[in-house]
């Protein structure tokens, strides 16, 4: 009894967390975002492996009793809560046609090129969501790994394109930088983005995502440097892959979104580009997922210290008071300008790494200073890192990032 009683209380306690993640101290932000995210996302996973579990508490006696009739209704009203929570996501699709018409405008789907326009869809593929490491590999494109873009410090910089397997020319190109807190083993271009980089392969999309150096033995500007290394590399070679050197869309999640975002709104900075400050770095849009955007946080809306003990301990390894320029330079609010390029940021309201309410101000003043469509896209309930994998939420998303980026590709091809 006591061991159904433990699974039917830490059942309860995944739904819980759910609806009321920690988002205020550091060490629970981390525990809550794993469960957040593994529970959140492949719910139905969850609900039919513990279905399973139970059943087999059953088989084996361990159910009786009052205790035994108590533990079974709380795991019933977990399921129920982990359901409601699974299908509840689907408000996904409303919340992202709100930010795209608040961004583009209300007829935004009117400039999208017509064949671009045919292939869009809303139709969600439940092969996918039952099946989510399908979404991992496609057979109807061509990967190219580790290719070698860049060797400093006895370190071969990698990055890996994704392309049609008919490689027609000149095609729109992704940009992917992986997040993982800039540090070791906590993130690579292997696993990141895989989803939406498939789906844009199949769709005449050439994606490219890379590897840069990562912390502690990484110091920041490095990271920064890599990206701007990359993005030379591909501006100088894509061509031979079919993609377009005119036409880059940066993106990436959490640290990757910091990068994408520091990249599209630093062009040609020199403090960036050390030793290639000739190279045009501009690209041509960013979609950033829960990225963070303010390492100074002088209004205070980071919620728990985890970023700034990163940053001050692995990443930047000063403190603000000691260099408060070194913190400003690394932030994307620093550099943001007439210059930028179109934007669409998302972020979930749920998050426990990264702070909603410095996206909301992010997006706020990035639509003050841009002279281009800024799209800002909260999502209810989403935890961090909620597009790891395919789930009804990421792939409401996936097909609202498609519709923006379709839009940005064919504003640019008129």
């Amino acid at each position: 009894m006591p061991w159904f009683l433990g699974f039917a209380l830490l059942s309860a306690w995944f739904s819980y967390n759910l609806y009321r993640p920690i988002q205020t101290q550091k060490y629970g932000a981390a525990i809550s975002f794993l469960s957040g995210l593994l529970v959140g996302e492949l719910a139905l996973h969850h609900l039919v492996m513990q279905v399973i579990i139970t059943l087999f508490f059953v088989y084996t006696g361990t159910v009786t009793g009052f205790g035994g009739v108590l533990a079974l209704a709380l795991l019933i009203g977990s399921w129920g809560a982990m359901g409601y929570y699974y299908m509840a996501s689907d408000t996904a699709k409303d919340h992202i046609e709100e930010g795209l018409k608040q961004g583009l405008g209300d007829s935004y789907l009117n400039d999208i090129s017509p064949h671009l326009k045919n292939a869009l869809t809303d139709n969600l593929d439940w092969k996918r969501l039952v099946f989510p490491h399908q979404a991992f590999r496609s057979p109807e494109i061509t990967t190219v790994r580790n290719i070698v873009y860049h060797e400093v410090s006895g370190m071969r910089l990698k990055l890996d394109i994704r392309h049609p397997r008919d490689m027609p020319k000149q095609c729109p190109v992704l940009f992917q930088i992986h997040g993982g807190a800039w540090t070791y083993r906590m993130g690579s271009k292997n696993e990141q983005a895989l989803p939406l980089m498939n789906y844009l392969a199949e769709q005449g999309w050439v994606c490219v995502s890379i590897d840069y150096r990562l912390s502690p033995k990484a110091t920041f500007p490095d990271h920064i440097i890599d990206c701007k290394r990359a993005l030379q590399w591909v501006k100088q070679h894509i061509t031979e892959y079919g993609g377009n050197p005119d036409f880059i869309i940066a993106t990436g999640g959490s640290a990757g979104g910091h990068l994408s975002a520091l990249l599209a709104l630093t062009p040609n900075l020199p403090e960036f580009q050390p030793g290639f400050e000739d190279f045009e770095s501009s690209v041509q849009g960013c979609v950033s997922f829960y990225g963070i955007y303010d390492f100074m946080d002088d209004r205070k809306l980071q919620t728990h210290t985890g970023l700034h003990d990163i940053l001050q301990d692995s990443i930047l390894k000063t403190s603000k008071s000691d260099n408060p320029d070194l913190y400003r330079l690394a932030s994307p609010i620093t550099h943001i300008g007439p210059h930028a390029p179109p934007f669409m940021l998302l972020q979930g309201d749920k998050d426990t790494l990264v702070s909603p309410r410095e996206t909301r101000m992010f997006a706020d003043e990035l639509r003050k200073a841009s002279t281009q469509p800024v799209a800002f896209v909260e999502l209810p309930g989403a935890q961090h890192a909620f597009d790891l994998f395919p789930s009804l939420r990421s792939e409401l998303v996936l097909h609202g990032v498609v519709r923006f980026l379709n839009w940005v590709y064919s504003r640019h091809s008129k």
